[in-house]
């Protein structure tokens, strides 16, 4: 009898012993659990960077000591439960009080980085695009000049001046200069063949390279895009002509640092290969970024027999058949007469 009760209390001791341990594990998985599934104790959104290496132990140890977590214990012994959670990666990121730990850790395990954006817009020169890429704190300078990024982008035979496609262009914390714009660059070249493949027969340009030439000078021509099609075809008409472009921004684009602000007689007198007073055809090279809009101008122009146009003041421009008619509308727009 003594025997089966010693018997019985060993098995009462021993089952309420796994009753304990079973009490304990549920207790640590439902604490682990808890820190993890809590939101980050934080009043408002922060930006932080996962360095190289950054173990997601370590990172939460980091986030302890600033008070945005639980317990440390618990927040380990969470990882080895839900162990998928620590693979973070690298990079900058937004976390925000709407956020939990898991969901928070779950954002650096995807690789979700902060996204940064830049604008380059249409009209800009390569040169200006560069230092304006240059200049965002996000981004990483590996370019010493426009001729690197010539030379980076294959282009050894001819500047990147065009090449560049206008657009905001989201990226990451740490993205070179170069990456940038490549993007920029593959857009165009997709941009052109899309173009070029759409355009009107009998132009008197022959290739795409062309195209992109006659559409920077659009693009530098008029802000209006009703005009586009009206400018482009002033241009080609006079092509078609043998008549000289006659078109500023061209002489501008030339002339480089001697224009400040005001276009001159000593500039349209200034023999340069942009100076499409003195020079027959197309200039040897864009002289701006153009828009897509542009490029479409430049191979299907509007049907109209203008050849002349001049600014009216006010963002439009004034289109005339005649020399003649040019020149009255020169003088009211221009001479006030």
């Amino acid at each position: 009898m003594a025997l089966k009760r010693w018997m019985k209390g060993l098995l009462l001791a021993g089952s309420l012993m796994i009753t304990a341990a079973l009490a304990a594990v549920l207790f640590a998985w439902h604490q682990a659990n808890a820190v993890l599934d809590a939101p980050l104790a934080l009043d408002e959104p922060v930006e932080i960077t996962v360095d190289s290496g950054q173990s997601a132990r370590a990172l939460l140890r980091q986030w302890q000591a600033q008070g945005w977590v639980g317990d440390e214990l618990w927040l380990k012994l969470g990882l080895k439960l839900r162990p998928e959670l620590a693979a973070i990666k690298t990079g900058t990121y937004d976390l925000g009080p709407e956020l939990t730990v898991a969901e928070a850790l779950a954002r650096l395990v995807e690789g979700a980085e902060k996204q940064f954006q830049i604008t380059l817009v249409e009209g800009g020169t390569a040169a200006q695009w560069l230092a304006q890429v240059q200049a965002h704190p996000r981004v990483e300078v590996t370019l010493e000049d426009v001729v690197a990024l010539d030379l980076a982008l294959g282009l050894e035979d001819q500047p990147s001046e065009g090449w560049l496609y206008p657009d905001t262009y989201a990226f990451v914390d740490g993205t070179t200069d170069l990456a940038l714009l490549s993007r920029a660059y593959q857009r165009m070249v997709t941009a052109v063949e899309q173009v070029w493949d759409e355009r009107q027969s009998e132009l008197p340009i022959s290739t795409p390279y062309e195209m992109l030439i006659l559409a920077s000078i659009i693009e530098k021509e008029t802000g209006q895009p009703q005009e586009r099609g009206l400018v482009s075809s002033v241009f080609v008409n006079r092509l078609n002509k043998g008549m000289r472009l006659q078109t500023d921004p061209t002489v501008i684009y030339g002339v480089g640092e001697d224009y400040q602000g005001r276009i001159t007689r000593k500039h349209l007198n200034t023999w340069t290969p942009y100076n499409t007073y003195r020079i027959h055809g197309l200039p040897p090279t864009p002289i701006a970024n153009p828009s897509l809009a542009s490029l479409q101008a430049a191979v299907n122009p509007d049907e109209s027999d203008y050849l002349y146009f001049v600014s009216k003041g006010n963002g439009t421009h004034q289109f005339s058949r005649t020399l003649r008619e040019h020149n009255n509308a020169v003088n009211r727009y221009i001479r006030n007469q």
